[in-house]
C-alpha cells in the first residue's frame, strides 16, 4: 500500500454544499411548494369536474312514504306556487286558461338551445329551473336564455334531494347555484324548485322544513300542477296529453330540457303550444302568474318576444362580491372543462407508452438473456490482464473497510486507488488500516482537497496504471467474481464501457425492499433493453468499467452535471464506443435508509439526468454510429424517464376520479389489471436475476406510496430545471450495514 500527497482541484460539491446548506434549502423550498401546488391544482380540477358531473336523473324521490302531519292543509291543498311574504306561508294558483311553462334540469348544450328556438318562434315565455353545475359548465346558454327574456330559478347545484340534507348542505347548494347564475348571466333569482318534487300535496315532514327555511331566506318555491313526464320518453302524443290541464284550469306545467335524451320533448313542444293556444290558453312565467293572480301589472318589457332583455320580476342584478365570485367560478369550471379532456388524452398516451414500455422490456430482456447466456456466447479471448479499481470516497468511514474487504477477495488481478475527497471523518486512515489488516499491497490512498466526485474519479483515472478502470462507490461491495465478469466484454475492441448489475444490499426494510424491486425491474431490465438497442444511457456509479483511453478521450468525468455517470456514458456513445450491460457482474450497494435521503438522492439523479440530456442535445443531429444514441437512446430516455413518469400520476388521479365519480368497481379492476402487468414484468425480471419472489409482496404497497414519491421527485426536478435552479451534491448518511454481498456464493 502506498500513499500519495494531496492533489488540488477546483472546490465544489459536498463541502461547499454543506457550507451553503441554509441558502440552498431556502432556494429549493419555493420550488417544492410550487411542485406541490401544481399537484394540488390538478387534484382540485379533477374534483371540481367530478362534482360538476353529478348525475341528473328522472324526477323521482330518493325516499317515499314520509308523513305530512306537520304540513298545513292549505299548503297541501293549495296552488303550485308557495310564497312566504310576511313570514306566512301562502299558495298561489295559476289563473284559468293560463300555462306557466317550466323546464327542469338544464341547461344542456344540445337540447336547451332547441327549446329556446321553439319558444322564440312561438313567442312563448317560460321559466327554467337550472342546475347550478350545468349553469357553470354552459354559461353561454344561460346568458342567451336571460337575454331572450325568459325567467330562471334554482334547481340546486348538484340535483340532490334536499329533504335529507343538512342545513349547511342546503345553504351550499343554493349559494353555489346563485354564484353560477351571477357568473353566467349577471343575475340572481328568488325562484326555487326542489329536485324530485311534484305537486304540493306531495310535501312531507322531511321537505316542509326545507321550504320554510328557504322561504325565510326570500325564496318562492314552485311546484307542478301538470307533469308531462317527458323524462320517461313515452312518445310525443303521450307527452302532449299528459301536459294538458283538465277543465280549462290554469297550470304550472313541467317539461325537461336536460337530464337525458330529449328528442321527444323537442318534437312535442310545438304541438303542445299550438294545441293549448287553439284551446284559448295563454303562456306566462311564474312571476307573470303571480302578478296576474294578485292583480298586479307585470313590469314593462318583462315578456319575451318583444326584443327586450330587462330583468324578470324574480331576477336581481348581481353586484359586488357575488358577481366577481360567480365569474371566478365560471372561469374555474371553464379550465376544468378544458383540462379534463386534455388530461384524458394525455392519460391515453401515457397508458399506451407505459404498456408499450412493458412489452418492449419483456421482449428485449428475454432476447438479451438468451443471447448472453447461450453456451457458445463469447466476447472474445478471456481478459486476464490487471485492471485498476477506483474508489472515490467522501466521509465513508462506515463503509470503506467493507468495500476494501470485498475487493481483497477479487478473483481478478487488480490495483485499488482510494481517492479521499477531503474527508473529515478519517476515511483515508481507516482505508490504510484496513488494507494493512487485510495484507493488501495493491492499495493506494490518494488524498485531495474536496473537489467533488467527478474530480476524484478523474484523479484516479490519471493515476491508474492499467488500461481498464473499474469505478465503484465507497459504500459498495463486490462479489469475488465481479471484476472478472465486468471486464470480459472488453475483449470486443468496440466496447468502451460496461455497466454492471447494481443491487440493493440493505433490503430488509420496507424502503429497502421498494428500492430492491425498482433496481431489479426498473434499472436492470431497462439496461437489457438499452443494451440490445445499443443506446445505454447510464453506467451506474456503483459499478462500471471503462477503457482508460475512452474516458480521457471524452475529457474525463465532467463536472457540468450532477449525473456524471450519465454524462460520461452519453459522451462515449457520441465518440463511437459501444456500451454494454454485464448482468453477471454484481455489486451490492447501500440504498438510502430514509424517505428524506431517498428524496435527496433521486432528486439529484433525475435533475442530473435532465442536465446531461440537455448538455448532449446536439446528439440528435449526430451522424453515423456515434449518432445512434441521439436517434434512438435520447428519444427513449426522454419518453420513458421524463415525459411518461411526469404524466404517469394521471393514471392514479383518473383512477381515484373514476372510483369516486364514475364506476368504482370498473376503475378498481382496471387498476388491478395494470398492477398485474407490472407484477408479471417484475416477476420476470426477478427470474432473470435469480432473486427471491417474496419481495414482490411489497409491490402493491410500492405502487400506492413509493411510486407517488418518485413522481413528486421528478416533478420537483422539472420545476427546478424550468425555473433555472441549480442543485448541489448531497452526501447521504451511511450505516455500513452492507458488509457482505447479500446472496453471494
Amino acid at each position: 500500500m502506498t500513499t500519495t500527497t494531496p492533489s488540488r482541484g477546483r472546490r465544489r460539491a459536498p463541502s461547499r454544499m454543506e457550507r451553503a446548506a441554509g441558502k440552498a434549502a431556502a432556494l429549493q423550498r419555493p420550488r417544492v411548494i410550487l411542485a406541490l401546488l401544481l399537484l394540488l391544482a390538478l387534484v382540485c380540477v379533477m374534483l371540481l369536474d367530478g362534482y360538476l358531473r353529478a348525475e341528473v336523473g328522472g324526477d323521482q324521490r330518493v325516499r317515499t312514504g314520509a308523513g305530512s302531519s306537520d304540513v298545513p292543509d292549505d299548503i297541501l291543498d293549495g296552488g303550485p306556487i308557495v310564497t312566504f311574504r310576511g313570514g306566512q306561508a301562502t299558495t298561489v294558483s295559476v289563473p284559468d286558461k293560463t300555462i306557466a311553462l317550466t323546464f327542469d334540469d338544464g341547461p344542456n348544450p344540445t337540447w336547451t338551445p332547441q327549446v329556446l328556438a321553439i319558444l322564440e318562434k312561438y313567442d312563448v315565455p317560460a321559466t327554467f329551473f337550472l342546475v347550478g353545475s350545468m349553469v357553470s359548465r354552459y354559461p353561454d346558454v344561460v346568458r342567451d336564455m336571460v337575454e331572450q327574456g325568459h325567467e330562471v330559478g334554482i334547481h340546486t347545484f348538484t340535483h340532490v334531494d334536499l329533504s335529507y340534507q343538512s342545513d349547511t348542505r342546503v345553504r351550499r347548494e343554493m349559494e353555489q347555484t346563485q354564484l353560477a347564475l351571477a357568473g353566467a348571466a349577471g343575475i340572481t333569482t328568488t325562484l326555487f324548485r326542489a329536485p324530485y318534487s311534484s305537486e304540493t300535496d306531495a310535501i312531507d315532514n322531511y321537505s316542509w322544513p326545507v321550504y320554510k327555511k328557504l322561504g325565510q331566506d326570500g325564496y318562492t318555491s314552485v311546484f307542478v300542477d301538470t307533469d308531462s313526464d317527458d323524462w320517461k320518453r313515452p312518445g310525443v302524443s303521450k307527452i302532449v296529453q299528459w301536459a294538458t290541464p283538465k277543465k280549462n284550469k290554469g297550470a304550472s306545467v313541467l317539461f325537461h330540457d336536460a337530464g337525458g335524451e330529449r328528442s321527444q320533448t323537442i318534437k312535442a313542444l310545438p304541438q303542445y303550444i299550438e294545441k293549448m293556444r287553439a284551446k284559448g290558453y295563454t303562456f306566462t312565467t311564474i312571476s307573470g302568474a303571480l302578478d296576474e293572480q294578485q292583480g298586479q301589472q307585470a313590469p314593462a318589457g318583462a315578456a319575451p318576444g318583444t326584443g327586450g332583455s330587462r330583468l324578470q320580476a324574480a331576477h336581481r342584478e348581481a353586484t359586488g362580491a357575488i358577481l366577481y365570485e360567480g365569474k371566478a367560478l365560471v372561469a374555474a369550471v371553464a379550465v376544468a372543462e378544458w383540462a379534463v379532456p386534455t388530461l384524458s388524452v394525455g392519460l391515453m398516451v401515457v397508458g399506451i407508452a407505459v404498456m408499450g414500455r412493458f412489452g418492449m422490456m419483456l421482449l428485449l430482456a428475454r432476447r438479451h438473456y438468451r443471447l448472453r447466456n447461450r453456451r457458445r456466447f463469447s466476447w472474445g479471448p478471456e481478459v486476464t490482464r490487471p485492471v485498476t479499481v477506483i474508489v472515490p470516497a467522501y466521509n465513508e468511514k462506515e463503509c470503506i473497510a467493507n468495500t476494501l474487504d470485498s475487493l481483497a477477495r477479487s478473483t481478478h488481478p487488480i490495483e485499488i486507488i482510494v481517492v479521499d475527497d477531503g474527508s473529515t471523518d478519517g476515511t483515508s486512515e481507516i482505508a490504510r488500516e484496513a488494507a494493512l489488516a487485510l495484507g493488501m499491497t495493491n492499495v493506494r490512498v490518494i488524498r485531495q482537497e474536496n473537489a467533488g466526485k467527478p474530480a476524484a474519479l478523474n484523479n484516479g483515472v490519471r493515476s491508474a496504471r492499467h488500461d481498464i478502470v473499474v469505478m465503484m462507490d465507497g459504500d459498495t461491495v463486490f462479489e469475488p467474481d465481479t471484476v472478472r465478469q465486468l471486464v470480459q466484454p472488453f475483449a470486443d475492441p468496440e466496447v468502451g464501457a460496461v455497466a454492471g448489475n447494481a443491487k440493493v444490499g440493505n433490503r430488509t426494510t420496507v424502503i429497502g425492499a421498494w428500492q430492491h424491486i425498482e433496481y431489479v425491474m426498473g434499472f436492470n431490465l431497462d439496461r437489457r433493453m438499452y443494451d440490445l438497442l445499443r443506446c445505454m444511457p447510464t453506467i451506474p456509479g456503483a459499478i462500471g468499467a471503462f477503457r482508460r483511453e475512452a474516458v480521457l478521450q471524452a475529457g474525463g468525468m465532467s463536472e457540468d452535471t450532477l449525473a456524471e455517470d450519465t454524462d460520461i456514458t452519453i459522451a462515449m456513445h457520441r465518440d463511437g464506443w459501444r456500451v454494454v450491460y454485464q448482468e453477471h457482474a454484481r455489486a451490492w450497494t447501500e440504498a438510502p435508509g430514509s424517505l428524506k435521503q431517498l428524496w435527496s438522492q433521486r432528486y439529484r439523479w433525475s435533475y442530473g439526468t435532465m442536465q446531461a440530456l440537455w448538455k448532449h442535445r446536439k446528439s440528435l443531429t449526430d451522424k453515423g454510429p456515434s449518432g445512434r444514441f441521439g436517434r434512438v437512446g435520447m428519444p427513449l430516455v426522454v419518453l420513458f424517464q421524463i415525459v411518461t413518469p411526469v404524466f404517469a400520476p394521471l393514471i392514479d388521479v383518473f383512477t381515484a376520479y373514476s372510483m369516486i365519480f364514475i364506476d368504482f368497481k370498473a376503475a378498481l379492476l382496471a387498476w388491478l389489471a395494470v398492477l398485474c402487468v407490472q407484477l408479471v414484468c417484475a416477476a420476470y425480471a426477478f427470474r432473470l436475476d435469480r432473486e427471491k419472489y417474496r419481495y414482490l409482496l411489497m409491490m402493491p404497497l410500492q405502487q400506492l406510496a413509493y411510486r407517488q414519491m418518485m413522481y413528486l421527485v421528478l416533478i420537483h426536478s422539472c420545476v427546478t430545471a424550468l425555473t433555472g435552479g441549480r442543485l448541489r451534491w448531497q452526501k447521504l448518511k451511511r450505516t455500513g450495514e452492507v458488509g457482505t454481498p447479500a446472496g453471494a456464493s
